[in-house]
């Protein structure tokens, strides 16, 4: 087993409430530029905020999108024309990463009905898992994933959940090394094996890595936030909001009157801005099946981010009215 560290290169629906209201010291903030150098200044307002990729350095918008239950509308016409307009708002709003998996019903069906009818999407970033036992029926999924996207690649296929993902980590090897996909992640939910997960990034070269992460639920910081940033591993937050838990919690209460510092005008921008100025995070990938929603997900994508001192008071203040 290998311990040496690895050198970086140069929810779901909004609860309807919200039709009504408006410490870990790894490093400063790494710097968030629009797809350009290393550690550029921050990006104009007109930009979206950008993290890079630690293995490449390519650039990658902090908020993705996430399609769990909300693009498994099957053959809905309704439910796909939805789809598609909140496609066409992350896509012009400047979303790159779609995250999807064969074990959300059919949203990866839905994904390719959607990207075959939106004529300009230059900035996606193509995001799936395998989910199954077994390297050849790992392969079968991950021809079919690739069939329904109808992509010419994915940019990332990641083992979903850690299930069998030692066999399927020798196919994704040999698929990037053929130039099949760009990048190789693993990914697990609910906080649960953490301490796998964690031996695994320990044992194998992961691009990147997926698991939940938010202003109420902190364990990560602990020790998987750390350890990315140490051997050099892109972060996806999944569950940013606790599958819709968090607007629960401050249901009828108002944003602090100090928001606008931060340039947060709702609470999902509230609980986004939190995750994605953790140093450490690559970006988070909120679902919604809302056109509405997904607008306000993409506004915490622009101006300014907390910064240390600006994430606790967040944190104290969730905790005060919650």
């Amino acid at each position: 087993m290998s311990c040496s560290v690895k050198k970086p290169s140069p929810a779901f629906t909004r609860r309807s409430f919200l039709q009504s209201v408006s410490g870990l010291a790894l490093s400063p903030l790494l710097s968030l530029a629009p797809y350009k150098p290393l550690f550029a200044a921050q990006s104009p307002a007109s930009a979206i905020l950008t993290r890079r990729i630690p293995s490449t350095g390519e650039a990658l918008p902090v908020i993705g999108m996430g399609t769990w239950l909300t693009f498994s509308v099957g053959g809905s016409e309704a439910g796909r024309a939805r789809c598609v307009k909140i496609l066409e708002v992350f896509f012009n709003r400047g979303g790159g990463l779609i995250d999807s998996s064969p074990m959300y019903g059919s949203s990866e069906e839905v994904i390719g009905h959607c990207l075959e009818r939106i004529s300009h999407h230059p900035g996606l970033f193509s995001a799936t898992k395998v989910w199954i036992i077994g390297e050849a029926l790992g392969r079968y999924q991950m021809n079919n994933s690739q069939d329904l996207w109808d992509v010419p690649r994915f940019d990332l296929m990641q083992i979903h959940n850690l299930l069998d993902w030692r066999s399927h980590l020798e196919t994704l090897k040999e698929w990037k090394a053929a130039g099949r996909i760009r990048y190789i992640g693993i990914t697990t939910s609910h906080g649960r094996r953490h301490e796998d997960l964690e031996q695994a990034l320990i044992e194998e070269d992961f691009d990147f890595v997926q698991f939940s992460y938010n202003v109420n639920n902190r364990l990560a910081e602990q020790r998987l936030l750390p350890l990315a940033a140490e051997r050099g591993i892109a972060v996806i937050i999944n569950r940013p909001f606790q599958t819709g838990a968090l607007f629960d919690r401050v249901r009828g209460k108002a944003l602090p009157p100090w928001a606008n510092e931060i340039e947060v005008a709702n609470w999902a921008q509230f609980f986004l801005k939190y995750i994605i100025s953790h140093p450490a995070v690559t970006c988070t990938i909120p679902a919604t099946s809302q056109v509405a929603h997904m607008q306000e997900n993409m506004g915490a994508g622009y101006g300014v981010l907390p910064d240390a001192a600006m994430r606790e008071r967040m944190h104290r203040y969730f905790n005060s009215v919650t």
